[in-house]
C-alpha cells in the first residue's frame, strides 16, 4: 500500500494566515489529483476571496489554512477558516450555538473547513494519501483544542473524506441538494429529448413556463470565459446585489472578487444574459469545469419581475447548455425541492462535526442520529416523487 511506512513524525504540519503563504501550483497540482477536484478549491479561487476582503477575519471568515510537507514537498492541505458567526456556510448550528450560550459557554469563534459561500460538494483534504488525509483531519481537530475553540466543522466533503473523517472521530451530518445527471450511454441530443423523459404534467409545465417567458420578448445571451465583458460583470454584480437587497441581506461578495475571476481563472464561468428590447434585465452565473463536464449554479438577480424568468435563467437555459455541450452533470446549489420539477434530483451531502465539550458532544451525537434517520424517510419520499417516466441513473 501507498501508505505503509509513514507515520505522523514523517510530516511537517504549517498553519497559515494567508493563501499566499502556499504554493500555488503545488496546491493545485494536488487538488488535480482528488476524486472530486472543483474549481472553487482551486487556489487562485480562495485566494482572491481573501484578497477581494469578501472572506477575511473583518467579514468573520480568518483564513486558517494547513499544509502538510514530507522530504520539502506538499503532500497534503486544506483551507479552514476561524469563524466569528455561522453565515454563508449553508449547514445550519445556529441552534447549537445557541444552545451554548444559554449554558454560558462560547461557541464562536469555531473552525471551519470549507469554501466560503459555496455549498459544492467535492474534495476539501487535498492529499497525496489517505494517511496524510487523516492527518489534516487529526490536525485539525488538535489544533482547535489546543487553541480553546469550542468545535471543528468540515462542510460537503466528497465520500471517502467522509468514511475517513468518521474514522478519526467527526461525527457526520447528512443533507440533501439536487442535481441533474445527463444519461451516462447514450446522452441527450436536445432539450427536447431531455424533456420527452420526463412526466407529462411535469413536460407540460415546463413548456408553459418556457413560452411565458418567449412571450414576454426575453431572449437571451451566453457568454463564457473572456467572451465575458466587463460590462456583463458589472451588470451580473448589480443584479447579484439586488437579489440580496430583495432578502434584506449583505452580498457576501465583492465586484473585486468577481474581477480577480475573471482576471485569473475565465474559463470557468458562464454567464446567460437575458435581454428585452436590447437591455438586460436579468443574469444567471454558473461555474463550470469543460474537463470535467460539470456547472454549477451560483448566482441570479433581475433588474425587473419577469413570470417565469427565474426557471428559464437558471434552469432551462443552463441545461439546454450542458446538454448540448455534452456536459455530464449540473448542480442546481443548496436546497430547494422545486428543482426536481425540472429534473433535477435529490443527492445526499455530508458534512462532518467534532466538538470540545464532552456533554454538548453527546447531545449532538444523539441529535445527528434522529436528524439522520429524518433525513433517509425524506430522501425517501423525494425518490417516489421521481419527475422522470422511468428512474434516470445518476
Amino acid at each position: 500500500m501507498a501508505d505503509e511506512g509513514k507515520d505522523a513524525s514523517d510530516y511537517h504540519i504549517g498553519v497559515h494566515a494567508h493563501p499566499d503563504e502556499l504554493d500555488a501550483i503545488a496546491w493545485d497540482a494536488l487538488l488535480a489529483q482528488q476524486a472530486r477536484p472543483t474549481p472553487f478549491m482551486r487556489h487562485a479561487y480562495l485566494r482572491a476571496l481573501v484578497a477581494s476582503g469578501s472572506a477575511t477575519a473583518d467579514t468573520g471568515w480568518a483564513p486558517v489554512f494547513f499544509s502538510l510537507h514530507r522530504a520539502g514537498r506538499l503532500v497534503g492541505a486544506t483551507a479552514a477558516w476561524l469563524k466569528s458567526h455561522s453565515y454563508g456556510e449553508y449547514v445550519f448550528d445556529w441552534a447549537w450555538a445557541d444552545a451554548y450560550a444559554r449554558h454560558g459557554l462560547d461557541y464562536y469563534p469555531k473552525l471551519l473547513d470549507a469554501v466560503p459561500f459555496t455549498p459544492v460538494p467535492g474534495s476539501r483534504l487535498l492529499a497525496e494519501d489517505d494517511t496524510a488525509r487523516r492527518l489534516l483531519l487529526r490536525t485539525l481537530r488538535q489544533w482547535a483544542q489546543q487553541t480553546g475553540l469550542s468545535s471543528a466543522h468540515l462542510l460537503f466533503l466528497d465520500e471517502d473524506e467522509q468514511a475517513l473523517a468518521q474514522a478519526e472521530g467527526y461525527m457526520l451530518r447528512q443533507g440533501v441538494q439536487f442535481h441533474w445527471h445527463n444519461r451516462p450511454d447514450t446522452p441527450y441530443a436536445d432539450f427536447a429529448e431531455f424533456l420527452a423523459t420526463l412526466q407529462r404534467e411535469k413536460r407540460k409545465k415546463i413548456q408553459q413556463e418556457r413560452r411565458k417567458v418567449e412571450a414576454s420578448g426575453v431572449q437571451f445571451r451566453v457568454r463564457e470565459g473572456t467572451q465575458i465583458s466587463e460590462a456583463d460583470w458589472d451588470f451580473f454584480h448589480h443584479c447579484y446585489r439586488l437579489t440580496y437587497r430583495a432578502h434584506r441581506s449583505t452580498p457576501y461578495l465583492s465586484r473585486d472578487f468577481f474581477t480577480r475571476m475573471a482576471r485569473e481563472l475565465p474559463a470557468h464561468w458562464l454567464m446567460f444574459i437575458a435581454e428585452r428590447a436590447g437591455a438586460p434585465v436579468a443574469v444567471s452565473l454558473l461555474a463550470i469545469d469543460r474537463a470535467r463536464g460539470a456547472a454549477w449554479g451560483r448566482y441570479w438577480g433581475a433588474t425587473e419581475t419577469i413570470d417565469c424568468l427565474h426557471f428559464e435563467a437558471c434552469y432551462y437555459q443552463p441545461l439546454a447548455w450542458c446538454i448540448d455541450q455534452g456536459f455530464r452533470r449540473f448542480e442546481g446549489g443548496a436546497q430547494g425541492e422545486h428543482k426536481m420539477a425540472r429534473g433535477l434530483l435529490p443527492v445526499r451531502t455530508a458534512s462532518a462535526h467534532w466538538l470540545a465539550h464532552p456533554e454538548f458532544s453527546r447531545a449532538v451525537e444523539d441529535f445527528l442520529a434522529r436528524e439522520g434517520a429524518g433525513m433517509a424517510g425524506y430522501l425517501d419520499e423525494l425518490r417516489e416523487r421521481n419527475p422522470f417516466k422511468t428512474t434516470t441513473p445518476e
